[in-house]
Order: structure tokens, then C-alpha cells, then sequence
């Protein structure tokens, strides 16, 4: 599956249109669709403070416009703030509110997001027990670290940020810097420039 550039150009219209309403308690998390290929999928989105915007807000905009409901979750409910941009994404649901049965996959974004992510066990915990449960799950630029916290990569081949090849190659994974990378069930981009083939990628894992 190839998404060409008028998709992704829809899809950033969608984000721009709504980038008001993530602000508010409902908005991508809580839209009502009734079709669409991925009509009836609840698609987990982990965020904390300093995520990337784009690898956050176009992967929500592409899995909403195809029908699924979005579900933001953190360690905490309440407004985070991109590290590179001033528009605040809404946390809807506390890690302790939730529980991987769900969810039919899971989107880690990137940025410093991981990172903070990455101290609380309930939210590894709860990234681990998607990963092996078979779900699709997609983690892009930093997004890895929750990964590797989860111990869920060795073996596997993977891609992220190349600034953090090193910490992916120590905790047992086979590195490769290519636009997106997916082994089983776990898929992994670099950067936002590869947000249309890690889209694709997940829409894909989610339909099989």
C-alpha cells in the first residue's frame, strides 16, 4: 500500500482543521465514525510532555479519516506541549484507566515523549503487553525507547531516529536506517519526512 502525496496533503488539511479541538476534554479522540476501513478499531496513542507534533497529530488525523476512533492516553489526563511547536495535544485517559484489551494497536510518537514515558512502569507495562499480544504496534523516531525499555526487541529488526542506532543495537535489535521497518507486528519509522509509508504500514497491520 503506497499513500500519494494529495492523501497526506488531505490528511494535514484534517490535523490543521482540528488542531483547535484537541485542546478540549473530545475532538480525534472521541469522534464518532461509522465508516471507513478501520470503522470499529480503537487505536491507542501513548503522548506525554514534548512529543514530536507531526508523528503525533498526522498519524491521528490518517486512522480517524479511515474510520477508527483514537484513544490519546499518558500517565496523566491534561493538555502536553510538542517540544517544537506550541500546539497542545489532550491527554485523554490515565495509563491506570485503560487496559490493553481494548485496543486493536498502538502508536508511540516520537520527540522527548518517550523519554518521560519510558519512567513509568505502568505505561512500559502496558506497552509490552500490546506488543505481545500480536497487535499492531508503531513506534516512530524516539518512539523505540518505550520499546527497548519494554524489552520487546531483541531479535527483531527495527528502525528510529539514527541518533539513538546505538541504544536500539544494544538492546539486542538488528538496525537498519530505512524509511520504515516491520517485523511481525512491530513496526518502526525514523523520521516525519516517512510518516506516509509508517501510515500505510499500520493501516495495513490493523486490516490483516
Amino acid at each position: 500500500m503506497r499513500l500519494h502525496k494529495s492523501t497526506i496533503n488531505n490528511v494535514l488539511r484534517m490535523v490543521l482543521a482540528v488542531a483547535v479541538s484537541v485542546a478540549l476534554p473530545v475532538g480525534l479522540a472521541s469522534a464518532d465514525h461509522h465508516g471507513g476501513p478501520l470503522a470499529g478499531k480503537n487505536i491507542a496513542f501513548l503522548v506525554g510532555e514534548g512529543v514530536q507534533d507531526a508523528e503525533a497529530l498526522v498519524p491521528m488525523g490518517y486512522v480517524v479519516s479511515r474510520g477508527a476512533k483514537v484513544t490519546v492516553i499518558g500517565s496523566e489526563p491534561g493538555m502536553v506541549t510538542p517540544y517544537n511547536s506550541d500546539m497542545q495535544v489532550y491527554v485523554q485517559k490515565a495509563i491506570g484507566d485503560v487496559s490493553p484489551e481494548d485496543f486493536d494497536g498502538l502508536v508511540i510518537p516520537g520527540g522527548r515523549s518517550p523519554a518521560n514515558l519510558r519512567q513509568h512502569e505502568a505505561i512500559v507495562a502496558f506497552t509490552r503487553s500490546m506488543t505481545e499480544s500480536g497487535k499492531p504496534v508503531a513506534a516512530i523516531c524516539h518512539g523505540p525507547q518505550l520499546l527497548i525499555t519494554a524489552g520487546v526487541l531483541e531479535g527483531k529488526r527495527a528502525t528510529c531516529f539514527a541518533g539513538m542506532a546505538d541504544e536500539l543495537r544494544e538492546a539486542g535489535a538488528n538496525y537498519t536506517d530505512a524509511a520504515m521497518i516491520r517485523d511481525a507486528n512491530i513496526i518502526t519509522s525514523r523520521l516525519p519526512k516517512d510518516l506516509p509509508e509508517f501510515c500505510a504500514a499500520f493501516e495495513k497491520a490493523l486490516l490483516e
